[in-house]
């Protein structure tokens, strides 16, 4: 933005309270984009720096350490998960970090009773177990080991008929309105996929259900997608998917501290109080338990969609199959063990760079997560090793291996809550592993960084084929011709939830990226006591050439943005993904009303049957209220500014010569850039849950893990809450205001020069 004081340089608070930017269309400049390495690195230098840093990468380390760390069950609460911190604070502390682990108190509930059987019309007990394999070392390690569960499941003691319902969420539940069948005062039998498993439960629940299972089908899970282990790598028969299912679209982290740290003196809330626990039993069991049940359904044939891989005809109910479900939980507080490693900058100590993986697995956890906590901590080791030749990074580096992950995200949330005001004034990046495998890398996060990723990218070389990572992924989206493939920059994906990086986007607006290999690895031990070395030696990563690719990767990531003088988050490329979101909420405005006026017109008619059977009829649902006409013009004008603010810093920036920039003005410039991410926040969140402040992305409340961009509005559409649509356009434009003027500032102190 131009103002009368351009020629001079500001104090900072000033430059902030400029006001909005013009209202004007972008006019793109017609410049390249320069990289990073045109205005902020010397390229010599740092080349020679990342090579001297791959030339120590030892994938012998990785393997080493995840034999060592995967040979005990280690989740939150055991033996083995401090043990395993205290190995890795050690190994930091050797490596020249100064280290601590700070713990937490956290709610993590324990299976005391799990009691499954079928009471009628015949009677079987289910194994609920995993066998002892010969080919699998620890697969009969059985002291301190969890069986299979569902975290945060409620007690309960429920017996009655059962209702297959699919993959359990809530379009499936229109399904069954259709079919007149109702779930109230019955137990759901869901298979996983389609959604987090957490919202199946959760829609069990709001649809009058008492008590919920959840099975792995062999179609997806299982002899349907190959050989089963020990002969392959898919889910054998008994082997069971433990896992979460808190409410953690409400809010992750202890469901008794929300958004305060979970430390020994703080008040919690009482259990009953607590909103984000299930509020039925949810027992997860293998698709040789689940194979009974289903043999006993009767009622309609499942729709086609609905069918597994089970040798039977998939019935829906409710019964003549009645079930029994108990199941009682140690309540207790664990506590978490997250060792976190400084290494602090000689030039800008206050800017810290951090990287993140969680060590807490169910079970053995080779792939999740030590596959990725093991080339995290080779990556640190490597970091150590440069410090050994007279290097320091110019800025704080932060490496952390969070505990707790499993159950609700637990030690990087209390983490992030109890420091937030320290990282939201200090924390430059969040850069988050959670295992990793053999494949493409897949990188999702903030649209500011989705330039700079990509420098990096077109930089390392693939393992195993002759080519850049980049140029393999662009390979690949070419077979399925996906026009993206050609796009200067590929895309990086929108984040919603599911790893360590969620407290840090969505909570404190630290801009954050998510890195792994993928797409190529064998599948079917996750969260089983089959995710273990053994397995991931001969079906993974077993030479670990991917995982040290992926130490490459985050070690060029966080030595760029250590040494850099200007902080490298570019705009364009995040305007246009915005822009991008924009875009498909208003189809999404359009496809509601369309859908609402067809619906209407069918109802005018009054021809309803119960599927499969047209002698049946139900009562048909009420008509949907009109859908009315919604205005984006705020939000259009607003992206057009940040375009325009986007194209005015890359000209700036380009127009910049290295060592103009004084110190300071360069510390004022950065500051800036790492205040676009929490200038798109909101104080007071989104509708139904405060916690998730991020404008541009969110889990979805119904999805789970799953991106909703442009959250607010496009939820309101989902929901058919219209008012809150309305508000949220408002809001967000308003969010993209506030980024615009952040990057005007910045590109009028480079202009000044």
């Amino acid at each position: 933005m131009k103002t009368p004081f351009s020629g001079r340089i500001l104090p900072l608070f000033i430059l902030i309270s400029c006001g909005q930017p013009p209202t004007i269309a972008p006019e793109e400049p017609e410049i390249n984009l320069v990289s990073t390495f045109d205005v902020a690195l010397d390229r010599e230098t740092q080349s020679k720096l990342e090579s001297q840093f791959d030339a120590v990468l030892t994938p012998q380390n990785l393997d080493d350490w995840m034999k060592h760390m995967s040979s005990k069950p280690h989740h939150v609460g055991s033996p083995w998960s401090k043990k395993n911190a205290e190995f890795i604070a050690q190994k930091f502390e050797s490596w020249g970090f100064e280290t601590e682990i700070e713990t937490f108190e956290v709610l993590m509930p324990f299976p005391k009773i799990r009691k499954l059987e079928l009471v009628s019309p015949t009677h079987v007990s289910l194994q609920l177990k995993e066998p002892v394999l010969q080919e699998d070392a620890t697969s009969g390690i059985r002291k301190n080991l969890l069986p299979g569960f569902n975290a945060f499941s409620a007690d309960g003691n429920v017996t009655a008929e059962l209702v297959y319902v699919n993959y359990g969420i809530p379009g499936d539940y229109e399904e069954l309105a259709r079919m007149g069948i109702d779930v109230k005062g019955k137990i759901v039998l869901a298979r996983y996929g389609g959604s987090w498993r957490g919202i199946k439960p959760k829609v069990a629940y709001e649809h009058g259900a008492i008590g919920c299972i959840i099975f792995s089908d062999p179609k997806d899970d299982g002899y349907g997608q190959g050989d089963v282990y020990p002969k392959g790598p898919f889910r054998m028969e008994q082997g069971v998917q433990r896992g979460s299912v808190l409410d953690m679209p409400m809010y992750p982290g202890d469901p008794l501290t929300p958004g305060y740290g979970a430390k020994p003196d703080v008040k919690r809330l009482e259990i009953a109080d607590a909103p984000t626990i299930m509020k039925i039993p949810v027992l997860p069991i293998s698709y040789g338990d689940a194979l009974p049940l289903l043999k006993a359904l009767e009622g309609p044939v499942a729709p086609a969609k609905w069918r597994g891989g089970l040798p039977v005809t998939y019935h829906i109910g409710p019964g003549p199959a009645k079930v029994h479900l108990q199941l009682e939980f140690d309540w207790g507080l664990r506590t978490a063990y997250n060792p976190v490693a400084k290494l602090k900058g000689t030039v800008y100590p206050d800017e810290w760079i951090m990287r993140g993986n969680h060590h807490d697995g169910w079970a053995q956890g080779a792939s999740d997560p030590l596959s990725g906590m093991v080339s995290l901590m080779e990556e640190a080791r490597a970091i150590g090793e440069l410090v050994k030749t007279g290097w320091r990074p110019k800025r704080t580096l932060v490496y952390a291996g969070w505990d707790a992950e499993e159950p609700a995200l637990l030690g990087s949330t209390e983490w992030v809550e109890f420091h937030r005001e320290e990282i939201q004034e200090k924390m430059i990046v969040y850069i988050n592993t959670d295992g990793t495998g053999v494949g493409f890398l897949g990188v999702g996060g903030s649209h500011s960084l989705e330039k700079f990723i990509n420098e990096v990218t077109v930089d390392v070389m693939d393992p195993v084929q002759d080519v850049s990572l980049q140029e393999r992924l662009r390979a690949r989206l070419r077979v399925s011709e996906n026009k993206d493939a050609e796009r200067e920059d590929l895309r990086i994906y929108p984040m919603g939830s599911g790893s360590d990086y969620t407290a840090f986007i969505h909570h404190a607006g630290v801009p954050a990226l998510n890195l792994g290999f993928g797409g190529e690895s064998s599948g079917g031990s996750y969260h089983s006591i089959f995710d273990s070395y053994d397995h991931y030696k001969r079906f993974n990563d077993g030479n670990y050439v991917y995982g040290t690719t992926l130490a490459k990767v985050n070690g060029r990531l966080v030595l760029r943005l250590s040494e850099t003088d200007i902080l490298p988050f570019r705009f364009v490329n995040m305007a246009e993904n915005i822009g991008s979101f924009i875009e498909s909420n208003k189809k999404l405005a359009e496809a509601v009303k369309k859908k609402t006026e067809n619906r209407n017109k069918l109802l005018d008619k009054k021809a309803f049957t119960i599927a499969g059977n047209p002698k049946k009829t139900y009562l048909p649902p009420k008509r949907l209220s009109v859908v009315p006409d919604f205005d984006f013009s705020p939000l259009d004008e607003s992206h057009k500014r940040l375009e325009a603010s986007a194209w005015k810093y890359e000209k700036a920036l380009a127009g910049i010569k290295k060592g103009v920039l004084s110190a300071e003005n360069k510390s004022q410039v950065n500051q800036l850039l790492r205040e676009v991410e929490q200038a798109m926040t909101r104080s007071d969140g989104l509708p139904r849950r405060k916690w998730f402040k991020n404008m541009i992305y969110a889990p979805g409340f119904y999805t789970g893990y799953g991106v909703k961009t442009l959250p607010g509005i496009r939820e309101g559409l989902e929901e058919r809450n219209w008012d809150e649509t309305h508000f949220y356009i408002l809001e967000v434009a308003k969010a993209l205001d506030r980024a615009a003027a952040k990057i005007n500032a910045a590109a009028d102190i480079l202009k000044a020069g």
